[in-house]
């Protein structure tokens, strides 16, 4: 057998704040993470802003996806790592990962500052905008020894530890697993590098097919490089998609949410697919074929219960009976 695919869902925990109950919001989305977890799916996930794009706050989030549900892993896509104080999320992370029965996963970037709402949600969280990789590569060296129970003295660019231990911990190995956002439109080599030496994964949204298996390429050579097993690391690709079979309907749909949703839609085509799930499932899966192990889908439509409707009925089935065909016998 082909090994399966991991299919996540992104729960929509800036769409629960922009309802106008936000009560009702919030209960809407450990809805549809318990649906996700009774439909099949293997994650699910939530994205991180502090102020450019408010939204539930991630961890606490996931804890309260954690007591309603027993098997699905939680996924961060993605967290803005520098926004966090380093020794507290580590504790944060910890406590969740260990209630959950170690169902964590941490997916973290370095975040953007291309606008003036980002500008400003740096300037928020008392962290200089132009800090904000490096503050991210000096958590990603920091996090896993914390976790593994050591007393970790540290003189980062930015982050400075003498002497501390952390409880609760340790945790099994690799702790909390940690993936880092790598894009090949966008970002500088570093990127790359970063992860290859320090994650556990790799995860990338908004990339062609073509451009995502670029990335898991310079990714492996840099890991390579650091005499690392290439493939142990985890691949996935974050798509954003409107389930609907009148294409022209899903389109206009998906840029009237995605504006609502950050005021512009600069990326422009590189969203989507939308429209028939047929359609939706042949794209999606050009990213496995392209070499991603997890497929993380976010709907791009006003009515998220709707559209869990058709991913249930439609696309879900289809991306399983694509991915768990049998090999052929032997000749």
């Amino acid at each position: 057998m082909h090994e399966p695919l991991q299919i996540g869902l992104l729960l929509p925990t800036r769409g629960a704040m922009l309802s106008k109950d936000a009560a009702a919001g919030a209960e809407g989305v450990l809805r549809l993470a318990e649906r996700a977890e009774a439909a099949g799916c293997d994650s699910v996930w939530v994205g991180d802003s502090l102020t450019a794009k408010p939204r539930l706050d991630p961890l606490i989030t996931l804890s309260s996806i954690a007591a309603c549900t027993r098997r699905v892993q939680l996924g961060t896509a993605v967290l803005l790592g520098a926004l966090y104080p380093p020794v507290l999320l580590a504790r944060a992370a910890a406590s969740l990962h260990l209630l959950s029965g170690g169902r964590l996963v941490l997916a973290m970037g370095v975040g953007g500052a291309f606008n003036e709402a980002q500008r400003r949600e740096w300037v928020a969280a008392g962290v200089p905008a132009q800090e904000r990789a490096g503050r991210l590569e000096d958590l990603v060296r920091v996090l896993p020894r914390l976790w593994a129970g050591e007393r970790v003295t540290f003189q980062g660019r930015y982050l400075q530890l003498d002497d501390v231990a952390l409880l609760p911990g340790p945790l099994g190995p690799p702790g909390v697993p940690l993936w880092l956002a790598c894009h090949q439109h966008t970002g500088s080599d570093a990127q790359f590098q970063r992860a290859g030496r320090w994650a556990n994964g790799v995860i990338s949204i908004t990339d062609s097919p073509e451009e995502f298996r670029e990335v898991w390429q310079r990714v492996s050579d840099a890991a390579a490089a650091q005499g690392r097993d290439p493939q142990a690391l985890d691949r996935a690709f974050y798509l954003t998609v409107n389930l609907n079979s009148n294409e022209e309907q899903a389109r206009l749909e998906a840029d009237a949410f995605i504006r609502s949703y950050y005021g512009t839609n600069w990326w422009g085509d590189r969203w989507g697919p939308f429209g028939h799930p047929d359609a939706v499932a042949e794209r999606v899966l050009s990213y496995a074929a392209a070499g991603a192990r997890h497929l993380i889908i976010r709907f791009a439509a006003f009515d998220q219960e709707a559209q869990m409707t058709r991913f249930e009925e439609s696309l879900l089935p289809a991306l399983r009976r694509a991915t768990t065909t049998p090999d052929p016998p032997a000749r």
